[in-house]
């Protein structure tokens, strides 16, 4: 009798064999494949499809930005996902442990050159920025004034001693 394997015992066989990504990116990359299809089913009224790997980086994209904010590239950094190919590397894992399924056009050439990390993620939640901060070249060296220092040469002046 073959014993079946529950799903965290399977994501410890994926880890053991690709250490390269967290348990919690394979959580991640569950869910946001959940709240992809639930996206697309509400927009299409379709109640499942196969999801495209355009398709599911958008959806990873929007899931991390909901779940996480301006922390969402650390979160995904802290568990590997540096780029959108990591996405596909984890789907592609899971399809090989049968957590996921794919179709035969699917291929982890799906989730090249998707978006930068830094543009989606963090770029967003910078304030922005002043049309006069593009034109300065580089820090500007200011001396200020003071009772010490009248004549601005950048040397402090030696206090005059008091007979008194």
């Amino acid at each position: 009798m073959i014993e079946e394997q529950t799903y965290e015992e399977v994501l410890d066989a994926i880890v053991a064999a690709d250490s390269r990504y967290q348990h919690a990116a394979y959580h991640f990359v569950r869910d946001g494949l959940g709240y992809t299809q639930q996206s697309i089913s509400q927009k299409e009224t379709v109640t499942a499809r196969h999801i495209s790997g355009q398709e599911l980086l958008e959806g990873m994209r929007a899931y991390a930005l909901e779940q996480y904010g301006p922390m969402a590239l650390m979160v995904l950094g802290e568990w590997g996902i540096r780029r959108c190919e990591d996405f596909g590397e984890i789907v592609f894992n899971m399809v090989e442990y049968e957590l996921l399924a794919k179709t035969d056009e699917d291929s982890r050439d799906d989730f090249k050159g998707g978006y930068d990390f830094e543009d989606v993620f963090q770029k967003p939640f910078l304030p922005p920025r002043s049309p006069d901060e593009s034109s300065v070249s580089g820090p500007r060296n200011i001396t200020p004034l003071s009772d010490e220092n009248p004549d601005r040469s950048g040397h402090l002046s030696e206090p005059e001693a008091s007979d008194k």
